[in-house]
Formats: structure tokens, C-alpha cells, sequence
């Protein structure tokens, strides 16, 4: 064993520690019955006959306990006979060729039955007769002579005989050894039976008087037990956690233990909760060999009821488990218990059961046979689907059993969970329920409609086989809604692989001389716009052929869907900016959840969110996520991630931590989606706006280098990476990501300063090396295109970058500019973020004064929006300054008052505090009094900053506030 310090052997009767005295065998939890045991052999010594039967289920460690009792006869000095029942040749003692052996425990050989003894040893030899013979049944010749041995051994010296599984042997010769012990108690012999519960039709204890008898039923290990057990066999501490499984796994049967510590070994993983669960997956070795051996010695029902246990898995009631063993239910009740008592099964509320561990499981499963297996399988899934039992519980059976998965019933019941399957993003098991109702290489014999499923499913998976599918039934389909279903997800599948070249020959073939044909035109160079963003050498081939004209009126949802690509793709270029946000706001206001795809209403809402209206943005996704009932799970994964992105623009750290940890799941960093790596930068970004540098690494510690591909996602999470490192005080390496992503970025022509802030964080990072020629030039570029874009969260953070590049001159009055950039963008973390860059500024210039002002508006903005660090660094400055900060006042939107919501609601639709009190039914003055403690908690200026701090953009019909009241 790994760890172990000495040699241990692991046998199917027990543990056996080699470094013992004496070669005795150390046996755990049976100092009872060793006790017993001695007891016997003492008074057989002294002349006396007794019987001792060892009773229990199989694997409880019958054969260890006749051992230690063999050894204990042996140190005292009897002649010890040991001998086993043989199922396979049910041959009396004595027989020609029975499995018995006559060793004698010191190593003298002992006459074997059928012959006489070579020395009858000391004395007469002795014939032994029962008194009733006469009465009893005439006896076999060689049972006699084996009667006549053990006499002649008994005459010599007190003898054990020990039969270890007697329920297998002849029952008429145990049975003539039992009137033999009955009948004559002056004999010095022990006869120990090893008897296996519920096999027997008569019972050893039925032949015997009470006085002779003794019964040793061994009980199963206790927790503490196994805990001894395993660390006699490893050698090493048990950790609590795989002493509670062990015991679940084993129930606490020896054999069983000692086969779980054997097949972890085997498999070279560790004897711990976390090992054993990483073997559970499959079958163990040794154990699960253990599991077939004590299985393969119940009966065949028995059997049977295992089986079609393993396939229905647990919890299954027992009227289908009976039904599929082809059992009496009452039958398959007591099969079920017989297994409970071995330890491999057990009772659950209900009528229902299951196996005591998966590893118990997959055992039974491994150990029958391929073709019985998908025999059970696909009798399953019919039982199931006869009973109204759930789709995706049958569609298991059916994917285990290829023959039936191909008649109709199931070809149906497949397709239809496939696209549940299809609806929450699960694409791999899609395309393994529909391949199963495909056969390789006959897929022209099959239902078009039904190829084109299996084409779409794998579009997502494996692009070649679905490109494949698709285009060997698109002129198949017979309705033209089908054709363009498939003809979409062609042209997609094709642009994302980069073969733009091919989707517009598709594109290019379709008619145009009807609305219809227009319409269908316009949703495909959608679909392959939104494609192209997903292969780079695509997206840049088909920016210098595809037209981006953003005139189209928007009448039509598939008019918006180009719209809103080509918005997308003009404000990602800081192109066109006027006619792309127009564009947007026009798929925005004609579209809605029910007539538009949601991926064109995200797109046109990502559009306004790069041109600085992140709450714009998040007002569109909350109704996407809240309001639409039928996207499929890898679109609102995306939704999510663009969600927590405006959130995290917007200073909503909570929000956005909580968004992108729905979007990323229990998804390991190595298997994310192009989706769910833009939810992983934002939720690096928010963790270090929360300063919480330890949880940010440890996710960053998921993703593997080879994951990171060339996708305009991953270029985000280079830049949040980027800023971890500079966090951790590791410019060096912090220039490095960031200056790769800064390349990505030109060659994805993503030079929009408001799209990423990864010049931003550059730019520290190059200040940190020591180089502010290199972070001025990143600001100077930023200011210029944030300027004449109009853009005022790019602005007003590239001026502070400007800032702190530049000179002690006019450092001040950029700062200052910046903050009243900032003022108006509804950008709270920027803000808070650029007052403390200027009250550090201030004090450093000796202005103290102005310095605490401005360092204490950022402290409690800071400590408002949850921005831990930027607090901390607030509060730091604030101490250099002389203030003695007590405690943060309250902000944010979570700390308005019921009625302080209503108004500031109210307030941001543009209306005036009359039409507000009208409203409420409340004084002007109320009104006012409300505004004021909003405008306080929310570290607002005025009115015209509270729609962006709410998040609610302005609806067309929204009235301007009048001037008096801004």
C-alpha cells in the first residue's frame, strides 16, 4: 500500500499484518468472538466436545474467524482438520477427491479420509459407531473410514474439525457429524461449522442440543472499525470524510473494506473522501471484483434484481424495478433484503431503494454483460415511458440501447427532449440524443427535418459534421421557414470556421424579387455578421466586403437584426457614431422580446453600452433576462455576462459580481464559452472594484494558458488579468497582458476607447515600469477619440490617466475636468475613483483643505458602491490630510427610503416636483426634502444625473425636466 510502513496482505477473509508474533492474525471488532472462540478450544483441551457454528452473510469474515481459530487450537495443542464444503461437487467427507485438507496445523500430515491411518499413534485404534445406527439410514464406506480416522485422531489427542462453508457441502454427512458430536460428549473433538445466513433448508442448530452448541453471529464494522482497518493497511491517519464514505461504500463488511483500500491503491489515488469520489465514476478494482463475487453467491433472482436495479438506477420504486427483473414483486422484496443483509443495498422511504455507494453501483453494472445491459436498457425505457415516467429519464435508457432508440416511439420521445436539451445550452447532449436516432452513414434514408436538428445541434460541437448535415438536406426541406432555419445555421457555421467566402455564395443564391426573399436576405447577412465575431480572419474578410449601411429604416424585425449587427460593428470601430447609436436607439424602440430575436435586441443594447450609456444598456438586458421566457441558456449566459459588464461600468459591483457568477456556473475555467469568458474578465474587474485581490487570483488560477484562443473575448480577459497582476504588484507582467491585449484589440479593430478600458489599466501599468511617455501617449490617443465621439466615461477617465502621466503643471485642472466629465456619466466607480486621484493631487500641492473635501466625497462614494480598496486608499489620504474620518455615510440606492424611490423615480422620467406631488398626493415641499436626501445618498449633483444612477434610461415619451428644476 502507498504510505504504508510495513508489509500488509489483503485477503478475502481479513487483514493480515505480517510483523504480528507468532504469525497470529489481528482481526478488528471481534474480541468478543475471539473470546468465545477461546473459551471452546480451552474446554475441548480439557476433554470435552463441543460445536460452534459461525454464522452471517458473505464477506462478514466467517473464514478469518475459523482461521484465528484454527491458530488458537494449534498453540494449545489439538490436532487441527480443515476442511470447506465444495457447491460445484456436492461429495460427501470422505469421497474420492473432496476438497478437504488434513494438515495438521503443526505441519504433520493427517491420514486423509478412505484410508487408515499409517500409525494409529498412541493406544487402540478406535471404531466409532452411533448408538442408532440401526434406526438411521445405512452411511456411505467412506464416511464410516472417515468416522474411523477422526476416532484414531481423537484417540491421540483432542482434535478440531473445522468446515468452513458447510452450507455448500452434503447435509446428510454434517448432519451424521452432528448426531455423531450428540451422541458422544465424552469425545475431545470441536467441530466448527461456517454456515452462510438463509442458506440452509435445516439448520445445524436444529441437530444439535443446546448445552453443545454455541452460536457467533459477527456483526459488521463499526465506523471505528473501518477507520482501524484502513489504517492497518495504509499506515496512515484516516480522514474523517473517507471513513463516513468507506462505511457507506462497504457497510461495513471486512471483505469489502479491505477491497475499496486494495482498488484505491490500484488505481494510485488516495485514501480520502476526495479519491474515493474520483473513483466512483467507474468500477474499482478489487472491490468491484469483491461486489460480483458476494453478488454471483445469492440466488438468481437475487441476481436479477441487482441488475435491473444498477440500470433504473436508485430511488426506483420497486413495482418497475420488479417488472423489469421479470419478478413477483413480493419475490423481489425479499431478494432485496437478502442483498440488504450483505451490505450491498438499502432501504429508502417509500418502497424505494438503492445501492449502498455508486462504486457499488458500476460494479454490478461492469460485471453484466454488454448485450444483457442493452437488453435492460431498452426494456427500461419502454417501462418508463408506459408509465408516464419523465423524457429525459428515458431518453438514458434509450441512448444505452442504439436498436431501440431507432423505433418510432423513441425517435420521437429523442427529438423532443433534444430540443429541451437544446433550449438550456446543453449542445453535446443534443447531438448524442439525435446521432442515436441517426444511423452513420444513412442518414439519406432518414427524416430530413430530422438531420437538419442533428445539423444544427452539432453547429455548436463539432462545425464539420453539422456543416455536413445541413447541407445534405437543405434541399430536402419541404417548408421554406425550415429551409431558412437551416440555411441561417449554415451560414453561421460556415463564417464562424472562416469560410466567408462560401456563406456569401449561399447568401448570394437567394432570391430577392419579394418582400419575403428580402426579408429572409437581411436576417441571413444578420446571422453572419454576429457569426463573423467569433473567427477574426472571418469577421475582418467580411468588414471589407459587407456593406454596414445603417439607413434602413427598422420597420421589419429582420431589418433590425442587421441594423442592429452593423451598429454593433460601426460603434466596436468608433465609426459612423451618430448614424450607429441613431440605428440602435431605432431597433431599441420598434423591436420587442416577442417579435425581435433577443441576440439583435443585445447587440443593439452592446452598441449604446460602448457608446458610454451603460444604463441604457443594462435597462434593455434586465428585460431580456426577466421578461423572456424561451432563451436558450448559452444566449442568457451571454446576457449575463453583457448584464454584469454594465453593471460593472455603471459601479454596481454586487450586481455584477452576482450576474456573471450565474453566466459562468459550475463551468471550469478551461471549458468556458466564448460567452462566459467575457462574464469571467467583468468578474475579475469586479473583484478587484471590491478589492478582493485573493478570490480574483484564485479564479484567474482556473483558466489554463492554452485555453486563452484568439477570440475578442478572451483580449478582456487578458486586460482584467492584466490588472490583477498589476494588483499584485507585478507590472512587469501586468504590461505584458495588457500590451497583448492592446494587440488583439487593433487586429479586431475594436479601437473604440469606450469599448475596453484595457488602455486604462495599460497605462498605470507602463507608469508602474517607470514609463509615462508610453502611458501619455495611451491617454492622449483616449482623450482624442473619447472627445470627438462625445463619450464622457472614456474622457473622463483618460484625462486622469493624462493626469498622472503628465507634469506636477496643470495636473490639477485635468483632474478637475475629469471629475465634471465623470459627473454627468452616471459612471459612480469612475468618479469616486478620479475624486481621490485629485485629492491626492490637491494634497500633494499643499492644498489640505480643498484636499479633504474632494478625498471625503470619494471616501463615502467609495464605501457606498462596496470599493473596499479604493476606500481604504481614500481613507489613507484622508489621515495624511489631517481629517479624522468616523464612519461612511450611508449611500447608494439600496439605502432610499420607500418614499425617497418613488420620488427619484418619478424625477428621472423628467417630470417636475408639481407633477410629482400631484403624484403622491404630497406637499412640493415634501418633494424637495426627498430630493435633497437622494441626491446625498446617491452622491448626486442634481437632477440630471439621477436617470443614469437609477438605471433607467429615458423613454421617448418621457418629458425634459423643465429648466428651473435640473
Amino acid at each position: 500500500m502507498h504510505g504504508a510502513g510495513r508489509r500488509v496482505t489483503i485477503t478475502t477473509s481479513g487483514v493480515h499484518d505480517q510483523k504480528l508474533s507468532a504469525g497470529r492474525t489481528r482481526l478488528v471488532e471481534r474480541e468478543r468472538e475471539i473470546a468465545v472462540l477461546r473459551t471452546l478450544v480451552r474446554r475441548t483441551a480439557a476433554g470435552r466436545t463441543g460445536l460452534v457454528v459461525v454464522k452471517g452473510p458473505a464477506g462478514i469474515g466467517r473464514t478469518a474467524l475459523l482461521g484465528a481459530l484454527a491458530e488458537e487450537a494449534g498453540r494449545r495443542g489439538l490436532r487441527v482438520v480443515r476442511t470447506a464444503g465444495a457447491r460445484e461437487r456436492m461429495l460427501r467427507f470422505g469421497s474420492p477427491g473432496a476438497p478437504t485438507d488434513t494438515t495438521a496445523h503443526d505441519g504433520r500430515a493427517v491420514a486423509a479420509p478412505g484410508r487408515p491411518p499409517s500409525s494409529p499413534g498412541r493406544g487402540a485404534r478406535v471404531l466409532l459407531s452411533s448408538p442408532d445406527a440401526t434406526a438411521a439410514p445405512p452411511l456411505h464406506g467412506p464416511l464410516l473410514t472417515y468416522r474411523q480416522v477422526m476416532g484414531c485422531a481423537m484417540a491421540t489427542r483432542p482434535t478440531l474439525l473445522s468446515v468452513d462453508d458447510a452450507h455448500r457441502a452434503d447435509l446428510e454427512s454434517i448432519r451424521a457429524l452432528v448426531r455423531l458430536m450428540r451422541t458422544r460428549q465424552d469425545l475431545p473433538v470441536l467441530l466448527a461449522l461456517g454456515w452462510r445466513d438463509g442458506e440452509e433448508p435445516i439448520a445445524p442448530m436444529e441437530w444439535a442440543t443446546r448445552s453443545m452448541l454455541e452460536v457467533i453471529r459477527p456483526r459488521p464494522l463499526s465506523g471505528q472499525g473501518v477507520a482501524t482497518v484502513v489504517h492497518r493497511l495504509a499506515g496512515t491517519a484516516v480522514e474523517a470524510r473517507f471513513q463516513a464514505d468507506c462505511l457507506a461504500a462497504t457497510s461495513g463488511v471486512p471483505s469489502l473494506v479491505t477491497g475499496l483500500v486494495a482498488g484505491l491503491d490500484e488505481l494510485r489515488l488516495p485514501l480520502t473522501g476526495a479519491g474515493l469520489e474520483a473513483a466512483s465514476a467507474g468500477d474499482i478494482p478489487v472491490f468491484g471484483a469483491r461486489v460480483r463475487y458476494l453478488l454471483h453467491g445469492q440466488s438468481p433472482v437475487a441476481m436479477r434484481a441487482a441488475q435491473a436495479m444498477a440500470v433504473l438506477g436508485d430511488g426506483t420504486d420497486t413495482t418497475t424495478a420488479a417488472g423489469l427483473a421479470r419478478v413477483e414483486t413480493t419475490a423481489f422484496t425479499r431478494s432485496l433484503h437478502r442483498l440488504e443483509t450483505i451490505g450491498l443495498v438499502r432501504a429508502l422511504a417509500g418502497d424505494t431503494w438503492s445501492f449502498a455507494h455508486p462504486a457499488v453501483r458500476n460494479a454490478v453494472l461492469t460485471g453484466t454483460p454488454a448485450g444483457t445491459r442493452r437488453d435492460l436498457h431498452g426494456r427500461a425505457a419502454r417501462l418508463l415511458h408506459d408509465s408516464g415516467a419523465p423524457a429525459d429519464a428515458i431518453a438514458v435508457h434509450l441512448l444505452a440501447s442504439p436498436a431501440v432508440a431507432r423505433e418510432p416511439w423513441a425517435t420521437a420521445l429523442l427529438r423532443e427532449e433534444a430540443r429541451t436539451a437544446l433550449l438550456r445550452g446543453a449542445a453535446e447532449h443534443t447531438v448524442r440524443l439525435l446521432r442515436s436516432c441517426v444511423p452513420a452513414g444513412r442518414e439519406d434514408s432518414c427524416d430530413p427535418v430530422l438531420v437538419m436538428e442533428l445539423g444544427i445541434a452539432e453547429s455548436r460541437v463539432d462545425a464539420e459534421s453539422g456543416i455536413g448535415h445541413l447541407t445534405s438536406v437543405l434541399d430536402r426541406l419541404p417548408d421554406p421557414d425550415l429551409r431558412l432555419t437551416a440555411l441561417s445555421t449554415l451560414v453561421g457555421a460556415l463564417t464562424r470556421t472562416g469560410r466567408t467566402g462560401r456563406a456569401a455564395q449561399l447568401l448570394a443564391a437567394q432570391d430577392t424579387g419579394s418582400p419575403s426573399g428580402r426579408a429572409r436576405l437581411q436576417l441571413l447577412e444578420a446571422d453572419m455578421l454576429l457569426a463573423a465575431t467569433d473567427n477574426r480572419e472571418a469577421y475582418t474578410g467580411l468588414l471589407e466586403r459587407a456593406s454596414l449601411r445603417l439607413d434602413l429604416p427598422g420597420t421589419t424585425p429582420a431589418e433590425r437584426a442587421l441594423l442592429a449587427g452593423r451598429a454593433f460593428i460601426a460603434v466596436s470601430r468608433a465609426e459612423h457614431l451618430p448614424q450607429a447609436l441613431s440605428a440602435a436607439d431605432r431597433v431599441l424602440r420598434n423591436g420587442t422580446p416577442i417579435t425581435d430575436s433577443p441576440v439583435s435586441l443585445a447587440a443593439a443594447a452592446a452598441a449604446l453600452a460602448y457608446a458610454d450609456r451603460p444604463a441604457d444598456a443594462a435597462h434593455v438586458y434586465r428585460q431580456l433576462l426577466e421578461g423572456t421566457d424561451a432563451v436558450p441558456d448559452h444566449l442568457r449566459a451571454g446576457l449575463l455576462a453583457l448584464d454584469g459588464e454594465a453593471a460593472q461600468r455603471l459601479g454596481r459591483i454586487d450586481q455584477a459580481l452576482r450576474s456573471t457568477v450565474q453566466a459562468l456556473g459550475s463551468t471550469p475555467g478551461a471549458r468556458v464559452t466564448h460567452h462566459q469568458t467575457l462574464a469571467l474578465a467583468v468578474r475579475l474587474h469586479a473583484l478587484l472594484d471590491r478589492g478582493d485581490v485573493v478570490a480574483a487570483d484564485a479564479l484567474a488560477g482556473t483558466v489554463p494558458p492554452d485555453a486563452i484562443d484568439d477570440a475578442w473575448q478572451w483580449s478582456e480577459y487578458l486586460a482584467a488579468r492584466g490588472r490583477l497582476r498589476l494588483a499584485q504588484d507585478d507590472p512587469v507582467a501586468a504590461v505584458a497582458d495588457l500590451t497583448e491585449c492592446g494587440r488583439r484589440q487593433e487586429l479586431w479593430q475594436r479601437t473604440n476607447p469606450a469599448a475596453s478600458p484595457w488602455w486604462y489599466w495599460a497605462g498605470h501599468a507602463h507608469l508602474a515600469v517607470g514609463d509615462p511617455a508610453e502611458a501619455g501617449r495611451l491617454a492622449t490617443r483616449a482623450v482624442d477619440l473619447a472627445h470627438c465621439a462625445d463619450f464622457p466615461v472614456a474622457l473622463g477617465t483618460a484625462l486622469e490617466l493624462l493626469a498622472s502621466a503628465g507634469g506636477e503643471r496643470g495636473r490639477l485642472q485635468i483632474l478637475e475636468d475629469a471629475e465634471n466629465v465623470l459627473a454627468q456619466s452616471g459612471a459612480a466607480l469612475s468618479l469616486a475613483r478620479t475624486r481621490v486621484a485629485r485629492g491626492r493631487a490637491l494634497l500633494r500641492a499643499g492644498h489640505v483643505g480643498p484636499a479633504r473635501k474632494v478625498l471625503r466625497r470619494g471616501w463615502d462614494e467609495s464605501h457606498a458602491l462596496g470599493a473596499h480598496a479604493l476606500h481604504d486608499e481614500a481613507h489613507g489620504l484622508l489621515l495624511s490630510a489631517g481629517a479624522r474620518p468616523r464612519r461612511a455615510t450611508s449611500r447608494g440606492a439600496g439605502e432610499l427610503t420607500r418614499s425617497e424611490k418613488q420620488v427619484a423615480r418619478l424625477a428621472a422620467t423628467g417630470r417636475t416636483n408639481r407633477q410629482i406631488a400631484e403624484a403622491l398626493f404630497v406637499t412640493r415641499r415634501t418633494v424637495e426634502l426627498h430630493l435633497t436626501s437622494v441626491y446625498r445618498k446617491l452622491g448626486l449633483s442634481g437632477r440630471k444625473e439621477l436617470r443614469s444612477a437609477l438605471g433607467r434610461p429615458r423613454s421617448a415619451a418621457d418629458p425634459a425636466p423643465t429648466r428651473r428644476e435640473r
